[in-house]
């Protein structure tokens, strides 16, 4: 039997460090490549293809999000497999909308992450039972509610959604253009786009609507 082949992308040594632990007990599994920033993470899933992607929401860079939508886009048969801290009602839709595989809280993981990696392995997904009735209170809220409640990134493409992230963590344009690989004019110009769409005026505006939409941490 193939062994299933994992990239952990967690921006903490020390949850990257448990898991690789947890996964070293399960012999049908073997970790390929680490990340720890969500760019760095498109970039090994795109180039390693692997089985699974165990990854964070708060990543550097790029969020665990849009890592997700890119991944779950450009890779073939990926699963993805969140791993967080977070548990609101409208991440754990935007999670579900996406097509992720499976959602465990980081608290849960010790107990939970093996049953995830055995129900990924039958192409099962996998949510913990307190994520599950989050998922169902918010379905419950939306039906009572009338109407759906609109996506926090539909604004947006994937790429102003990562330079937006870079912005907000305080990178300035150059920066952003050798992140992304991209030139500082095509950088300014996302930047403008941004800003007209969003209505922003300043970085300030930036940052905090990527606070409000969990782009970043604060």
């Amino acid at each position: 039997m193939n062994k299933l082949r994992v990239l952990v992308a967690d921006d903490h040594e020390v949850v990257r460090a448990g898991v690789r632990s947890i996964l070293k007990s399960q012999p049908d599994c073997e970790i390929c490549a680490e990340a720890v920033t969500g760019h760095q993470a498109v970039t090994l899933a795109e180039q390693l293809k692997p089985d699974v992607v165990i990854l964070d929401i708060s990543m550097p860079e790029l969020n665990g999000l849009e890592a997700a939508r890119q991944i779950l886009r450009d890779v073939p048969g990926v699963q993805v497999l969140i791993l967080s801290m977070h548990e609101s009602e409208d991440l754990v839709e935007e999670i579900l909308d996406m097509g992720a595989h499976g959602y465990i809280l980081k608290s849960d993981a010790g107990r939970e992450l093996a049953a995830a990696m055995q129900a990924l392995r039958r192409r099962e997904p996998y949510f913990t039972s307190h994520v599950a009735h989050i998922a169902l209170r918010a379905h419950l809220n939306k039906r009572h509610s009338g109407r759906a409640q609109p996506s926090l990134d539909g604004t947006l493409t994937p790429r102003e959604h990562e330079v937006l992230q870079l912005l907000a963590e305080g990178r300035s344009n150059k920066e952003v253009a050798s992140t992304l690989e991209i030139s500082v004019m095509t950088v300014e110009t996302h930047r403008a786009n941004i800003m007209n769409k969003l209505g922003a005026h300043s970085i300030a505006d930036l940052v905090h609507y990527a606070v409000r939409n969990k782009i970043i941490t604060p």
